[in-house]
C-alpha cells in the first residue's frame, strides 16, 4: 500500500522551482470544448494508470461513453477527431490491462480499488495532523469520479448491490468535495478555518461581519441544505434575490473580504475589540466604493438610494449589502464596465429594491412583499439585465465593421455610456423597457430584417461626433490658435508700420493693434460653426437646449462679426458717407472712437470674467460643481453641461508654477519671431510688392495683378509655418533646461558611478532604515540639498542585521540572474563577486564595528601595513592616517578581532593559551599607552600577515594531512612576534623555558589533550568568518572593478541612489495598500523551446549564438551555475537544455521574463514581512533559515513561513490575463504548456482567459463564453472561478477588453498594469510599499490616482538604432513626464508601470477605453479619463520598472505608425476636446503640445518644406525670381537678396536630442552625455530621427483624413536579420519614398531653373538640410539595414524584388507575394474614407500637374513662346503616350496568341514612328537632350497625379474600363521608383568597404564591448 502512497504523493516543493518543466502536460487535456466535463474523468485515469491499468481503462471506457451521449451526432468542432482517438487507445488497452486485472470481473476490480483508495489514502490524509489541504481537495475529486465510474460499471454488469461501506464511504465524499471546493485567496469553506491566513483577526473581523444574516429573509427553495447549517452569508442572500451567479458571489465575496480587512487592520487608534470589524473601515471602503454613484445622483438631481436603517447593528450590515451588491453587479457586468454611469443606474435600481426588500415595502398594485423585479432565478440577473445592455453594445460594435465605417455611423462604449449622464435615463424605467430609447437602434434593426430594410430611427450619438477632419485640431484648441493668430497680427502691424516699443502705447498705433478683435471676433464665428457642423451626424439625439445654444452662438459670433468692422471702419475719417449717418445719433466725443470702444468692451465682457475665474481657481472648482441654476445658465452658455471634465482645476500654487513656465516661453517665442522671422522680411515684401514689370516665364493668367501677392505668399507660407510650428521647439528647450533643474533638485544622479558608491556606502545602512524599514518616527517633510543619514553604530546590531538581509538578498538575487559570479575553484584567479558584495548575517563575535562588503575594503590591509612599517612618529599619529579611511580603520580593527578569534577557537594547550594572552595583553597595554610603535619593531609585521595568510588558507580548506604544516606556521608566527619586542617579557620567556625543560614544543602536543584543535569544528558561521577574514587579507586592487557587470553597477547606482530621494516612509507590511498586478497577453512568446534558441537565421545566426556574444560575462556566470566546463555540456541533460531555455527568454521579451519580475514583489514582501514580524532572534539567524524551509515547516500552519506566505498572498496577487489560453490547450499549443509551467513554478501566479464553450440547447449547439480564473495544483491547471459572459468579451480594441474581463479577479486596492514586455528586479521591489504611500500623500488639491513610475529601456545594448530608440524613450519617461507631472500638471497615462487607484478607476470605467478605433492608444485615455473625472496623476522617479523596446527599424516604424495613427484618432476623440476646452489657457497649452500637437507640429515641419519648395518652384518657373533678383541687384538691397536664398528649415531631428542630453548629463554625468552625443551623430542619429519624423506626420495625416487605424504587430524578437529589399519598399513606398522622390524632382527644377543661387555653393546653402531630408527618407531603411551593401545579398535582393513586382495577385494572394495584392492594399483606406476624404485626396494630387504647365515653357522646343497653346500642345505628348501604350497592351491581348507576327510588327512600326518624330523634332524645332530630361522632369509627375486621382475615384474609373490601365501604369512607376532607390544602393554595394563600415555604424554600440558582430551576422557556423 505504501506504493500507493507514494506515488499519489508527487507534489512539487516550492523550492524546486524550475525543475517540474514537462511538456507532456496536456496529451491528455486536448478535450473539445463541448465534452468539457469528461476533462476530471480523463485526469484520475492519466494518474492511477500505472497503479491499476484497469481501471485506467475504465475511466477512459466511461468517458467514451459520456462522450457519446453528450453529442451523439459527433457535430461539435474536434469531437469526432477526439472519440477516433480515444477509441483507438482503448482498443489498444483492453487487452493488456485485461492481463494486469486483479479481481474476476471489471465491477469487483474497481470496487476493490475504491475501497483501497479511500481507506488506504483519503482516510489517512484526512487524519493526519496537519493536512494538506490542495493534497485532500484533489483526493476527495478523484474519489468522486472514482464512484461515478463504480456505478456506470455496474450499471453495465448489472450488479444489484454495493456494499454498504462504499456508500458510506460515497457520501463521506460528497460532503466533503462540497467542502473542499478550490479557492483563490482566502479558503472560506469549513476546511479552510486552520490555514494561516484564515488566523489573521482583520480576515475574521471581515468573515464575521459577512456571516451576519440577522433579519434577511430567505426564499424557502435556496440551498435548504446550506441554509440548516448557517452556512450562507449576506453575498448567497443577494444571489438568491437578485440572481447572481455563484462564481461571482464566490469571486466578490473574496475581493469585499479583502477590501474590509486591508482596511480594517490600516485604522489608527486601534480598533477594540480587534477581531469585530470597525465601522470605519467599513466606511472608508464605502466612501471609495460609491463616490462616483453619489456624484452622479447629484449631477441628475436625484436622491441616492442608500438608504440606511435605524438600528446601529442593522446599519453595517446594510453597508455591506450595498457594497456586496454593487461588487456582484461590476462583476458579473462584462463589457457594461466600461459604462460607469450605466453601472450606477442598474444599482441606483437594485438598491431601491433592496432597500424596499428589507424595510418590507408592500407593492401598491399586488399588496404583496415587493419582490426584485428580474426574480432571484439562476443568472437571471445576466439574462435579464446584462445581456439586453450587452447586445446593444454588440449591435453598435458590428455597425463599426472592426473600425472601417465612419465614428458617426456608430455609437462606441462613451456614446452608450453617456446616455445616462441625463436625467432621461430614468425613462427607461425598472424593470427597462424594451422599447426605450437606449434600446432603439437596435429593436429597429431587427425589424428592418424583417421587413423593408429601413434606417434605423436613433443613431444614438449623444454629445460628441467623431468626425473626421483636420478642422479638429482648431476646434479642441481654439484659443490656442486664436492667440498665436492674433499675435502674428500685432507682430505684423507693428513691423510694417516700424514702430518703436516706445510708441506702442500711442492712439493711432493702439487704434490700428485695435484690430485684432475683428480677427477674434472671425475665428470666434469660425469655431461655433464648426461645433455646428462637426456634430451634425448626430443631429438626431440633439436636445433642443444644446440646438439653441450651438444656433445662438453661430448668431451671436456673427453679431460681433458685422458690428466691430462696422464701428471701426466708421470711426475712420474717410468712413462712407452713408454710414455715417447711419450711425450719426452717436455723438462723437473728442479724438476717440467710443462707438468701436464700448463694443470692444462688451465683446471682452466674457474674457474679463474668464480671467478673474483663471486667477482664482477655487471660485471655478466651487462654480462649475454647483448645482445653483443661475450659476447653471451661466455655465450652459460657456460649455454644454457633461458629466465629466468638471472641477479639474489646481490649487493657486500649481497654477502659478505653469502660468510662469509659459509666460517665459512665450516671451522668448514672440521676441524670437519678431526679430528673426517677421521684421527682417517686411522690407523685402514691400519692395516685392513694388516691382511693376515682370517678364514672365510662362502662359500667365493674370499679368497685371497689382502688387505681385502671389511671390508674397510663395514667399511667406513657410515663415508663417514655423511661426506656428516653432512653439515646439520652444517647449522642447525649456522642458529640457526645467526637466534637468528639477532632476538635479530631487537628487537624481548623485551616485552614478562605482566610485560615488563607494564613497556614500557609510551612510547606505541609515538609508536602508530609514527607507525601507518601517519604524514609528513620522517623516518631516522638508527639502535639503543633500540628505544625511545617520552612520550605523555597531551597537545597534538588530539595525545593521537588517540592512545586511535585504542588501544580501538584492546580491543574491543577481547571482540567481547570473548577472554575477560565484566561483568556488580554490585557487581561480577570476573573483568570487558574490563573496565579495555580502554582508555577514550573523555578526559572530561581538565586534565594535559594521563589518562592511569585502569589495569596500580591497587592499587595505596591505596599505595600513605598508604605512605601519614605513611610519616614523607617534601612534597618535598614525592611528590617525588610519582613521582617516574608514573603511581601512574598519579591516585593521576587524582583522585584529578575527585574528584573536580564529587563535581562540584554534589553539586549546593550556601553555600555549597563556602565551597568546601574555602577547595579546602586552600589544593592548602598549596601545592603549600610544607606545606600540616605541615597544614593538613594525618591520617584521609583512613577514607575520604572510604566515597568517598561508594559516587562513589551510584552515579554508580544512585538509587534516596539513596539521604539521599549522603547527609549524604557528611556530614561525611565535617566533616573529617575539623577535618584533624590543622589550623581553618575564613571563613569556618563562613559558618559553619549560617547554623547553620539558622537551615539549610549542603548538605540537599530541597528548590526551592536542595543543591545537585541528581541523576545527566547521560551523556556517566559522566558514563564513575564515572566508571573509581571507579576502579582507588577500584581495587586491582588482577587486575596486567588482561588481563588473554593467547591467548590475547601473542597477545598484540607481538603487542606492533612490534611496538618498524623497520618497516616503515605509508602513509596516500588515499595514501597507494591497495592490495587484495586471498583464494581458496574446500570444506572444512565452518561453522559447529548443528549437527557437537553435534554429538559425539566413545568415547563421541562432538565438543562442547571439545572446552568448552580446552578454558574454552572463554566459560564463550561467555555465558556472550549471557546473558545466564546455557549452557541449550544456545540450547532454535534459535538466539543462531546460535551464538554457530559460536563460535565453529572460534576456527576451517573454512573458517568462514579465513574470519572473513581477513576482519579485511577492519576494520582497515576504522579506520585508520577515523583518517586520521575527524576533531578534530569528533576525539575527537570517532570512536564508526561513525561506529554504523544511518539510514541516511548510506544513506547519503556525510557522512564521507560513504566515509570511499568507501575508504575501494578502497583500499582492498577480494575474496574467492570457485570453487565448484555453483555445491553445485545446490545440495543443505549446503555449499553453509553458503557460501551465510558469503556474507550477510560481504557485501564487493566477491565470485568467475566456473560454469558449459549445454548450446544447433545446438541440442547438450554442458558443458560450465565460472568464475563467485558474492556478496550478499538483502540476494541473486547476479551475477557481468561472463566470459566464453575454456573448464574446472583444468588441473592440484587444487589449483593454482582455484587461477588462480579467480586473475582476483583481484585489487590493491599487492595480499595476504591466505588458508583457517588461521586467522588475527584486531591490526596487522592495520600494513598492513606499510608491503606493503615495496615495495617502498630500498632491495638491486632489489625492493622487494614477502614480506614474519609470521605465528603464534594457533593450539599449543590442544595435545603434536599439540605443537610439532607447534613448529617445528613456528620455521621455524620464525628464519627459517630470516636467509633465509637474510644474504643467498635463502627465497622463502612458507607460505601463503606472500604478492606478484601483477602486477609483474601477468605478469610473476601468484602465482603458476599448472602442474600436478611436481608443486605438488605449493606456493614454485611461490618463484623459482620470483627469476628466477629477483624478490626479503623479510621477515619482525613485523606482523603476524594466522595458524592453523595438530594435529594428522596420519594428521601429510599425511601433511609432501605431502611436501615430492613434494620435490622429485621439485628435478627432471627445477627450481631446473636452480636455482642450475645460482646461485654462496655459494648461491647455502644455496639454496640447505634449500630446497632439506635437504630431501637428512634426507635420507643419514637412508642409513647410513642401511650401518652401514649391513656393521656390513658383518663383523661378514663373520668372518672379528673375525680376526680384534683377531689381535686388539693381539696387544693391542686400535684404531682399537674402529673402529670396534664405532657409526656413528647421532641423527637428537634433532637438529631439536636446532632453536625451540633459537626462544623460544628469544621471550619468555630462561628460559622458558630451561623448554619447558626438557618438550618436558619427552614427548618424539625425538620419534615423529625420526618417521617424516620415513616419510619424504621414500616418497621423493619413488618420486624421482617411482614418484605418489599427494595431500593429511589432514583433519583439532579436533583429540582427537582414530585410529584403521588397519588404523595406513595401513598407516605405507610400511614407517616405515617394515624397522624398517629390521633393527631389523639386531641389532639382529649382537647380535647373532658380535664379536666387547662380553657383553651386549658394545652392548648397540653400537646400543642404533639403537635400539632407530626402536622403534621410530615401536611403534611411538600407542604411539601418543589417548587411544592406553586401553583393551577395543585394543580387537576392533584385532577384527577389523582381519576381515580387512582376507576380499577379488574385484572391488570397498575400501582399508579399505579388506586386497586385500589396496596391490594392495600399488603397484600402480610400476605399472606407467619406466623400471629402477623396476631394481632398483630389486637390492634393492636383500639384504634380504645376510641373508640366511650369517646364514646358523652358523647354528649347517651346522657342520662348508663351501662349497657352504650348501647354495645351503639350498634353498631345502626354495622349500620345497613353495611346501607345494602350495599343500595345491591346496588341497584345489580341494578336500576341494566334497572330505572333503582327503584334511585332505593330511594335516594329510604333517604334520606327516614335524614332522619326524625335527626328524631326531634333532637326526641325530645335529640341536637345537637355529637353528630353527636363519632359521627364515634366510629365512623370503629371502620370503619378493621374494614378492618385484615379485610385480616389476608384469607382468611377473601373466604371469606365479603364482600371486596368491605371494598374499597369501604376506597375510601370513602382518599378522606376524602385530602380531608382536600389540603383545607388548597389553601386556602393560594389566597394567592400562600405559594409563593414556601415556595420560598425550599426553595432558600435556593441563592439565597445568588445563583441565581434561582424562574426554574427557573417554567420554563426564558421564559428561552431
Amino acid at each position: 500500500m505504501s506504493n500507493l502512497d507514494n506515488t499519489l504523493n508527487r507534489r512539487p516543493s516550492r523550492s524546486a522551482a524550475m525543475t517540474t518543466f514537462s511538456l507532456e502536460v496536456f496529451d491528455n487535456e486536448v478535450v473539445p470544448s463541448s465534452l468539457a466535463s469528461i476533462s476530471p474523468i480523463l485526469r484520475v485515469a492519466n494518474e492511477i494508470e500505472n497503479e491499476r491499468p484497469r481501471v485506467a481503462y475504465l475511466c477512459r471506457f466511461y468517458a467514451f461513453e459520456k462522450a457519446h451521449r453528450l453529442d451523439q451526432s459527433s457535430s461539435g468542432r474536434g469531437v469526432r477527431q477526439f472519440k477516433t482517438l480515444l477509441l483507438q487507445r482503448l482498443e489498444r488497452d483492453n487487452p493488456t490491462s485485461l492481463a494486469s486485472r486483479v479481481k474476476k470481473t471489471d465491477a469487483r476490480e474497481i470496487q476493490s480499488y475504491y475501497q483501497q483508495y479511500y481507506e488506504h489514502y483519503v482516510r489517512t490524509l484526512d487524519q493526519a495532523d496537519q493536512a494538506d489541504r490542495a493534497q485532500l481537495s484533489k483526493a476527495y475529486q478523484t474519489a468522486g469520479v472514482l464512484f461515478e465510474v463504480l456505478c456506470a460499471v455496474n450499471k453495465t454488469e448489472k450488479v444489484e448491490e454495493v456494499a454498504p461501506e462504499i456508500i458510506a464511504a460515497a457520501r463521506d465524499v460528497q460532503e466533503k468535495t462540497e467542502i473542499y471546493t478550490p479557492y483563490n485567496i482566502l479558503p472560506l469553506d469549513a476546511a479552510g478555518a486552520s490555514v494561516p491566513i484564515m488566523q489573521f483577526e482583520e480576515i475574521k473581523a471581515a468573515v464575521s461581519a459577512l456571516w451576519n444574516t440577522r433579519g434577511l429573509n430567505w426564499p424557502a427553495s435556496f440551498e435548504q441544505h446550506r441554509q440548516k447549517t448557517g452556512d450562507l452569508d449576506m453575498l448567497d442572500w443577494l444571489r438568491a434575490m437578485f440572481g447572481f451567479q455563484r462564481d461571482n458571489v464566490r469571486n466578490q465575496r473574496e475581493h469585499l473580504i479583502l477590501l474590509l480587512a486591508n482596511s480594517h487592520i490600516r485604522l489608527h487608534p486601534k480598533p477594540e475589540p480587534f477581531n469585530m470589524l470597525d465601522d470605519r473601515a467599513v466606511d472608508s471602503v464605502m466612501k471609495d466604493l460609491f463616490k462616483n454613484y453619489k456624484t452622479w445622483c447629484k449631477f441628475l438631481g436625484r436622491k441616492h438610494s442608500l438608504r440606511l436603517p435605524q438600528g446601529q447593528q442593522e446599519i453595517q450590515q446594510r453597508k455591506l449589502l450595498y457594497m456586496g451588491l454593487y461588487l456582484l453587479i461590476w462583476g458579473e457586468a462584462a463589457n457594461v464596465r466600461f459604462m460607469p454611469e450605466c453601472l450606477c443606474y442598474i444599482f441606483h435600481n437594485m438598491a431601491y429594491e433592496l432597500h424596499g426588500l428589507l424595510a418590507g415595502n408592500v407593492s401598491i398594485v399586488t399588496g404583496e412583499n415587493i419582490k426584485p423585479s428580474y426574480g432571484g432565478d439562476d443568472e437571471a440577473f445576466l439574462r435579464k439585465v446584462i445581456t439586453p445592455l450587452y447586445q446593444v453594445i454588440e449591435k453598435e460594435a458590428k455597425k463599426s465593421r472592426h473600425g472601417k465605417a465612419p465614428h458617426s455611423a456608430w455609437c462606441n462604449y462613451d456614446d452608450l455610456n453617456e446616455y445616462f449622464w441625463s436625467s432621461d435615463c430614468f425613462s427607461l424605467g425598472w424593470p427597462m423597457r424594451d422599447d426605450g430609447e437606449f434600446f432603439k437602434s437596435t429593436s429597429d434593426l431587427a425589424q428592418g430584417r424583417k421587413g423593408a430594410p429601413r434606417k434605423s430611427g436613433k443613431t444614438g450619438k449623444s454629445n460628441f461626433v467623431e468626425t473626421r477632419s483636420f478642422w479638429h485640431t482648431f476646434r479642441s484648441f481654439d484659443r490656442l490658435w486664436t492667440f498665436f493668430i492674433l499675435g502674428l497680427q500685432v507682430m505684423f502691424i507693428i513691423a510694417w508700420e516700424g514702430i518703436s516699443v516706445m510708441d506702442i502705447f500711442q492712439k493711432d498705433v493702439l487704434y490700428n493693434l485695435s484690430s485684432i478683435f475683428i480677427t477674434a471676433s472671425i475665428l470666434r464665428l469660425l469655431q461655433s460653426i464648426l461645433d455646428l457642423i462637426l456634430n451634425f451626424p448626430g443631429y438626431h439625439r440633439w436636445k433642443f437646449t444644446d440646438v439653441l445654444r450651438n444656433i445662438l452662438k453661430v448668431f451671436v459670433s456673427l453679431f460681433w462679426v458685422i458690428i466691430l468692422p462696422l464701428f471701426y471702419v466708421n470711426s475712420f475719417k474717410g468712413a462712407p458717407e452713408g454710414q455715417k449717418q447711419l450711425l450719426s445719433f452717436f455723438k462723437q466725443i473728442k479724438g476717440i472712437p467710443p462707438l468701436y470702444m464700448l463694443a470692444v468692451a462688451l465683446y471682452l465682457l466674457p474674457n474679463v470674467l474668464a480671467a478673474v475665474l483663471f486667477l482664482f481657481p477655487m471660485l471655478r472648482r466651487w462654480i462649475e460643481n454647483s448645482d445653483w441654476h443661475i450659476v447653471r445658465l451661466f455655465l450652459w452658455w460657456s460649455q454644454p453641461r457633461i458629466y465629466v471634465g468638471r472641477g479639474m482645476h489646481e490649487s493657486q500654487f500649481a497654477l502659478m508654477k505653469y502660468t510662469i513656465f509659459w509666460l517665459l516661453l512665450l516671451t522668448c517665442k514672440f521676441l524670437f519671431s519678431f526679430f528673426v522671422q517677421i521684421k527682417p522680411l517686411v522690407k523685402p515684401t514691400k519692395d516685392i510688392m513694388s516691382i511693376r514689370h515682370v517678364n514672365f516665364g510662362w502662359h500667365e493668367f493674370f499679368p497685371n495683378a497689382p502688387n505681385n501677392y502671389s511671390a508674397v505668399v510663395a514667399l511667406w507660407t513657410p515663415v508663417l509655418l514655423v511661426y506656428f510650428m516653432d512653439t515646439q521647439i520652444w517647449y522642447a528647450i525649456f522642458s529640457t533646461l526645467y526637466g534637468g533643474v528639477a532632476g538635479a533638485f530631487d537628487h537624481l544622479g548623485e551616485i552614478r558611478t562605482l566610485g560615488m558608491l563607494r564613497s556614500r556606502f557609510l551612510s547606505l545602512p541609515g538609508a536602508f532604515n530609514t527607507c525601507l524599514v518601517p519604524s514609528d518616527k513620522k517623516q518631516k517633510g522638508r527639502f535639503s540639498f543633500s540628505k544625511q543619514f545617520a552612520e550605523i553604530s555597531a551597537s545597534k546590531r538588530n539595525e545593521a542585521a537588517k540592512f545586511a538581509q535585504l542588501w544580501n538578498e538584492i546580491i543574491c538575487s543577481f547571482r540567481e540572474e547570473d548577472l554575477i559570479s560565484d566561483r568556488k575553484e580554490p585557487h581561480s584567479q577570476s573573483l568570487q563577486e558574490m563573496d565579495l558584495l555580502l554582508v555577514p548575517y550573523s555578526l559572530g563575535h561581538s565586534l565594535k564595528i559594521i563589518q562592511w562588503p569585502p569589495f569596500l575594503l580591497a587592499n587595505k590591509i596591505t596599505v595600513a601595513l605598508d604605512m605601519a612599517t614605513q611610519f616614523r612618529g607617534r601612534d597618535s599619529d598614525l592611528w590617525k592616517r588610519i582613521c582617516a579611511d574608514e573603511y581601512m580603520k574598519c579591516s585593521v580593527i576587524e582583522c585584529y578581532e578575527s585574528f584573536k578569534h580564529v587563535l581562540q577557537d584554534l589553539v586549546t594547550g593550556e601553555t600555549e593559551k597563556s602565551i597568546i594572552s601574555i602577547i595579546i595583553k602586552e600589544v593592548e597595554s602598549n596601545i592603549s599607552k600610544n607606545t606600540l610603535l616605541t615597544n614593538f619593531r613594525m618591520g617584521f609585521l609583512p613577514s607575520l600577515c604572510k604566515k597568517f595568510v598561508e594559516l587562513v588558507e589551510i584552515l579554508k580548506d580544512g585538509d587534516p594531512t596539513k596539521r604539521g604544516t599549522v603547527v609549524v606556521l604557528l611556530q614561525d608566527m611565535l617566533e616573529v612576534v617575539t623577535d618584533m619586542m624590543v622589550n623581553e617579557i618575564s613571563e613569556l620567556a618563562e613559558l618559553n623555558q619549560i617547554s623547553k625543560d620539558t622537551g615539549r614544543q610549542v603548538f605540537a602536543g599530541t597528548g590526551a589533550k592536542p595543543a591545537i584543535l585541528f581541523p576545527p569544528v566547521v560551523t556556517a558561521q566559522w566558514e563564513e568568518q575564515i572566508r571573509r577574514l581571507y579576502l579582507l587579507l588577500t584581495v587586491r586592487e582588482s577587486a575596486i572593478e567588482v561588481p563588473t557587470n554593467g547591467e548590475v553597477r547601473r542597477r545598484v547606482a540607481f538603487f542606492t541612489n533612490s534611496l538618498f530621494m524623497d520618497m516616503p516612509l515605509a508602513p509596516r507590511v500588515r499595514k501597507m495598500l494591497s495592490f495587484s498586478v495586471l498583464t494581458p497577453y496574446y500570444s506572444e512568446e512565452t518561453v522559447y523551446s529548443k528549437n527557437d534558441i537553435e534554429v538559425e537565421n539566413e545568415d547563421g545566426v541562432s538565438i543562442i549564438y547571439y545572446l552568448q556574444k552580446i552578454f558574454p560575462d552572463e554566459w560564463n556566470n550561467f555555465l558556472e551555475r550549471l557546473d558545466c566546463k564546455k557549452d557541449s555540456e550544456i545540450w547532454e541533460k535534459e535538466e539543462n537544455i531546460l535551464q538554457l531555455r530559460h536563460w535565453a527568454s529572460l534576456r527576451g521579451q517573454t512573458l517568462c521574463r514579465t513574470v519572473r519580475g513581477m513576482m519579485y514583489y511577492r519576494r520582497a514582501i515576504k522579506l520585508q514581512a520577515f523583518l517586520d514580524m521575527a524576533s531578534e532572534k530569528e533576525i539575527l539567524d537570517g532570512y536564508k533559515a526561513i525561506a529554504v524551509p523544511s518539510e514541516e515547516e511548510k506544513k506547519s500552519h503556525r510557522s512564521l513561513y507560513a504566515s509570511l506566505e499568507a501575508m504575501a498572498d494578502m497583500k499582492f496577487t498577480y494575474v496574467a490575463t492570457c485570453q487565448n489560453y484555453g483555445n491553445q490547450k485545446r490545440s495543443g499549443d505549446r503555449r499553453a504548456t509553458d503557460i501551465l509551467n510558469l503556474m507550477v513554478n510560481n504557485p501564487s501566479l493566477r491565470v485568467a482567459y475566456i473560454d469558449e464553450v459549445e454548450e446544447r440547447e433545446g438541440g442547438e449547439v450554442q458558443k458560450v463564453h465565460y472568464s475563467v480564473l485558474i492556478k496550478a495544483v499538483d502540476n494541473l491547471d486547476e479551475e477557481i472561478y468561472r463566470i459566464k459572459l453575454p456573448g464574446p468579451a472583444k468588441l473592440g480594441e484587444g487589449k483593454p477588453e482582455n484587461q477588462n474581463h480579467a480586473i475582476i479577479f483583481t484585489r487590493g486596492e491599487a492595480l499595476q498594469a504591466i505588458d508583457m514586455n517588461q521586467d522588475n528586479y527584486l531591490e526596487e521591489a522592495l520600494k513598492m510599499r513606499n510608491l503606493l504611500e503615495e496615495f495617502n500623500e498630500d498632491h495638491g488639491v486632489r489625492p493622487a490616482t494614477i502614480l506614474g513610475v519609470r521605465e528603464h529601456i534594457f533593450t539599449g545594448s543590442v544595435s545603434s538604432l536599439a540605443w537610439f530608440m532607447s534613448n529617445q524613450e528613456t528620455s521621455f519617461v524620464t525628464i519627459g513626464q517630470r516636467v509633465l507631472a509637474r510644474p504643467l500638471k498635463v502627465r497622463f497615462h502612458y507607460g505601463h508601470p503606472d500604478v492606478f487607484d484601483r477602486i477609483f478607476h474601477f468605478t469610473r470605467g476601468g484602465i482603458s477605453k476599448a472602442s474600436c478605433g478611436i481608443n486605438l492608444s488605449e493606456d493614454i485615455f485611461a490618463g484623459f479619463n482620470s483627469t476628466l473625472r477629477r483624478g490626479n496623476v503623479t510621477h515619482h522617479e525613485y523606482i523603476q520598472v524594466g522595458k524592453g523596446r523595438d530594435v529594428g527599424l522596420n519594428q521601429i516604424s510599425l511601433f511609432e505608425a501605431k502611436v501615430a495613427c492613434g494620435n490622429g484618432e485621439q485628435t478627432i476623440s471627445r477627450d481631446i476636446y473636452r480636455l482642450g476646452h475645460r482646461f485654462d489657457f496655459f494648461r491647455m497649452l502644455s496639454f496640447y503640445f505634449t500630446t497632439v500637437g506635437f504630431y501637428v507640429s512634426s507635420m507643419l515641419v514637412a508642409i513647410t518644406v513642401y511650401a518652401f519648395l514649391y513656393g521656390k518652384f513658383y518663383l523661378s518657373l514663373s520668372g518672379f525670381e528673375a525680376a526680384i533678383v534683377k531689381i535686388a541687384r539693381k539696387k544693391g538691397d542686400d535684404p531682399l537678396k537674402a529673402a529670396m536664398a534664405s532657409q526656413s528649415l528647421v532641423q527637428i531631428g537634433l532637438l529631439m536630442t536636446l532632453p536625451m542630453v540633459m537626462e544623460i548629463g544628469l544621471e550619468r554625468g555630462f561628460r559622458n552625455a558630451l561623448s554619447d552625443i558626438i557618438i550618436m551623430q558619427l552614427q548618424l542619429a539625425p538620419v534615423f530621427f529625420t526618417f521617424s519624423l516620415g513616419t510619424k506626420l504621414h500616418y497621423y495625416g493619413r488618420t486624421l483624413l482617411h482614418g484605418g487605424a489599427k494595431y500593429r504587430a511589432t514583433g519583439r524578437g532579436f533583429v540582427v536579420r537582414h530585410e529584403r529589399f521588397a519588404e523595406n519598399y513595401r513598407m516605405y513606398s507610400r511614407s517616405h519614398f515617394v515624397k522624398g522622390i517629390e521633393l527631389a524632382i523639386l531641389l532639382i527644377c529649382y537647380k535647373l531653373y532658380g535664379v536666387a543661387t547662380p553657383d553651386s555653393t549658394s545652392y548648397a546653402l540653400l537646400s543642404l538640410s533639403m537635400w539632407f531630408l530626402v536622403c534621410s527618407w530615401l536611403f534611411s531603411p538600407f542604411l539601418f539595414n543589417p548587411s544592406g551593401f553586401e553583393w551577395q545579398k543585394i543580387v537576392e535582393d533584385w532577384d527577389d524584388w523582381t519576381k515580387w513586382i512582376s507576380s499577379r495577385g488574385g484572391i488570397g494572394v498575400p501582399s508579399n507575394k505579388s506586386w497586385e495584392s500589396w496596391w490594392d492594399e495600399q488603397q484600402e483606406h480610400l476605399q472606407h474614407t467619406g466623400i471629402w476624404g477623396r476631394i481632398w485626396e483630389v486637390i492634393l494630387a492636383l500639384r504634380f500637374f504645376v510641373y508640366q504647365y511650369g517646364i514646358v515653357y523652358h523647354l528649347h522646343v517651346a522657342r520662348g513662346d508663351k501662349s497657352i497653346t504650348v501647354y495645351a500642345l503639350s498634353w498631345l505628348v502626354v495622349v500620345a503616350v497613353i495611346v501607345i501604350l494602350k495599343t500595345v497592351s491591346m496588341g497584345r491581348k489580341t494578336f500576341s496568341a494566334d497572330f505572333q507576327l503582327m503584334f511585332r510588327l505593330l511594335k516594329l512600326f510604333l517604334f520606327i514612328g516614335t524614332v522619326v518624330i524625335l527626328v524631326l523634332m531634333f532637326t526641325l524645332l530645335s529640341l536637345t537632350v537637355g529637353d528630353i530630361f527636363a519632359s521627364f522632369l515634366a510629365f512623370m509627375p503629371t502620370g503619378w497625379a493621374f494614378i492618385q486621382i484615379a485610385q480616389a475615384c476608384r469607382p468611377l474609373v473601373k466604371g469606365i474600363g479603364m482600371w486596368g490601365s491605371i494598374k499597369a501604369l501604376s506597375r510601370g512607376y513602382e518599378y522606376v521608383t524602385g530602380v531608382v532607390i536600389f540603383a545607388p544602393v548597389a553601386i556602393l554595394a560594389w566597394f567592400p568597404f562600405v559594409s563593414e563600415f556601415q556595420t560598425r555604424l550599426l553595432y558600435n554600440q556593441a563592439f565597445s564591448r568588445g563583441l565581434q558582430i561582424q562574426r554574427i551576422l557573417a554567420g554563426g557556423k564558421k564559428n561552431k
